[in-house]
C-alpha cells in the first residue's frame, strides 16, 4: 500500500487560445495568438499551431507578426478566462481541498488523502481530465508524482493533453536525462557557471557529493540542487492564506486621453473586481487606483471605504473620483489598474444594511447579474456607463 505523498500539478494547454479555438470553430486548427495588439502589444498567449513559429507568450506582437503573419491575433477576453479558471478549480476541488493555485491555469493538488475515495494518482489525473474535457471542451496536461518538483517537469514532457507519471523509486533516472535547465531556482548565471564546469545534464549534477555542490553554489542554493537532481522535495501543497487585495489593470496598445472610453474600461474592470470578491465571500475596505502617464510615469491613489464593499458601481464611482483626482490635466493614460484590498471575509463587520450602500436592492441587483453571467457569459449584461448613474 502507498504510504508516499501523491502530488499532481495541473497545467490547462495554451489556455487563453484553447478557449478561443473553443469559442470560435473556425480558429480551429489555426494559428491563434492572443494580444500582441498595438506599437506596444506583447503575446499572452499563442496556440500550439502558431508556437510552431516561434511564437509564445510575452513576445512583442510586431514580432510575432513578423514569425507568423497568417496567424489569427485576438484581443484577450480576461474576464471569460477567470470565469473558465473558476469552473476549473471547482473540479479540482472535487477531488481534495489540498490545491495549490499557481496562475489562472495551473494548480498542484495533493490527493494523497483521496485515493481510497478515487483511486491511486493514475487514476485521479485521468478523471480529471476527463471531467475538464466534458464539461469544458478544454484539454488540461496532468504529471503525477511523489512531489511538487517531479510533477512540474512530468506535466510539460508530453504536452499538449499529456499524462505522465513517475513512479516512486525511480525518481533519479526519470531525471537523468534532463538538462540542468530543468532545475528549479536555477537561473542563467547558475546554468552558465555549471555548463563552464562541463555539467549540462542532470545525471551529471548526481554524481557530484554535498560538498561539491556546497563549493560550487554556495550552502543553500548547493543543498536546494543537490535535493532537487536526487529527486528530493519535501515542499507541501500550500493552498495559502486568505487574498490581501484583487484587482485588474491593462496597458494601452496606444495612450488614450481621459473621457468615454476610459469610464468605460473603469466599469469593466470594476465589474471584474466586484465579481471576483462576490465569488470568494469577500468585501474589501479600501479602493485602489493605478495610472501610467507616458512615457513611465505611474501614479498610485486609494480611498478607505465606510463599509467594506464587492458592490461594482461603488467600486467604479470610487475609482472615478480618484482618477479625476489623480489627472487634474487631463493627460493621456498608458494603463489603468483598478483593485480594492484590506480584504475581509463577508459578514464579519457589524452593519446596518445588507449591501454595501444604503438600499439592500443592490445586492439582490448583483446576484441576479451574477447568474445571468454564470449562465450565458460574462458580457451578456452589463452595468450602464457613467452618463446612465446618478
Amino acid at each position: 500500500m502507498a504510504t508516499s505523498r501523491t502530488i499532481l500539478h495541473v497545467d490547462m494547454d495554451s489556455f487563453y487560445a484553447a478557449i478561443e479555438q473553443r469559442d470560435h470553430p473556425e480558429y480551429r486548427g489555426k494559428p491563434v495568438i492572443v494580444g500582441g495588439q498595438g506599437p506596444r502589444g506583447v503575446v499572452a498567449t499563442a496556440s500550439y499551431e502558431a508556437r510552431r513559429f516561434g511564437v509564445h507568450s510575452a513576445l512583442p506582437g510586431s514580432l510575432a507578426r513578423e514569425r507568423c503573419p497568417q496567424g489569427i491575433f485576438v484581443a484577450p477576453r480576461m474576464r471569460v478566462y477567470a470565469a473558465e479558471s473558476q469552473r476549473i478549480f471547482s473540479i479540482f476541488r472535487q477531488y481534495t481541498p489540498l490545491v495549490e493555485p499557481l496562475s489562472l491555469d495551473e494548480a498542484f493538488l495533493d490527493v494523497t488523502g483521496s485515493r481510497m475515495l478515487f483511486g491511486d494518482g493514475l487514476a485521479i489525473a485521468r478523471s480529471i481530465k476527463e471531467q475538464v474535457h466534458h464539461e469544458l471542451g478544454l484539454c488540461v496536461s496532468v504529471g503525477i508524482a511523489t512531489n511538487k518538483f517531479l510533477a512540474k517537469i512530468a506535466s510539460d514532457l508530453d504536452k499538449p493533453d499529456g499524462l505522465v507519471q513517475v513512479p516512486e523509486g525511480e525518481e533519479r533516472d526519470f531525471l537523468a536525462d534532463l538538462p540542468i535547465s530543468r532545475l528549479w531556482g536555477l537561473g542563467p548565471k547558475s546554468q552558465e557557471k555549471l555548463e563552464n564546469l562541463g555539467l549540462f545534464r542532470i545525471q551529471q549534477l548526481q554524481d557530484l557529493d554535498l560538498d561539491r555542490c556546497v563549493q560550487i553554489f554556495g550552502e543553500n542554493m548547493g543543498r536546494h540542487f543537490h535535493e532537487l537532481a536526487h529527486g528530493r522535495d519535501c515542499r507541501p501543497v500550500s493552498t495559502g492564506g486568505a487574498a490581501k487585495s484583487i484587482s485588474h489593470e491593462t496597458t494601452f496598445g496606444v495612450d488614450i486621453p481621459p473621457g468615454p472610453k476610459t469610464d468605460g474600461i473603469l466599469l469593466e474592470f470594476s465589474e471584474a473586481v466586484g465579481l471576483r470578491l462576490r465569488r470568494k465571500g469577500l468585501r474589501g475596505q479600501v479602493v485602489r487606483l493605478k495610472v501610467r502617464f507616458p512615457p513611465f510615469e505611474t501614479h498610485s491613489r486609494q480611498r478607505r471605504m465606510q463599509t467594506p464593499t464587492a458592490d461594482d458601481l461603488e467600486i467604479y464611482r470610487t475609482a472615478s473620483e480618484l482618477l479625476r483626482a489623480a489627472n487634474p490635466e487631463a493627460r493621456h493614460l498608458r494603463l489603468i489598474g483598478v483593485g480594492v484590498s484590506d480584504l475581509v471575509p463577508e459578514g464579519t463587520w457589524r452593519q446596518t444594511d445588507l449591501f454595501a450602500g444604503p438600499d439592500p436592492r443592490a445586492r439582490r441587483a448583483l446576484d441576479a447579474m451574477d447568474r445571468i453571467r454564470e449562465r450565458h457569459g460574462g458580457k451578456i449584461i452589463r452595468h450602464g456607463t457613467r452618463k446612465d448613474q446618478p
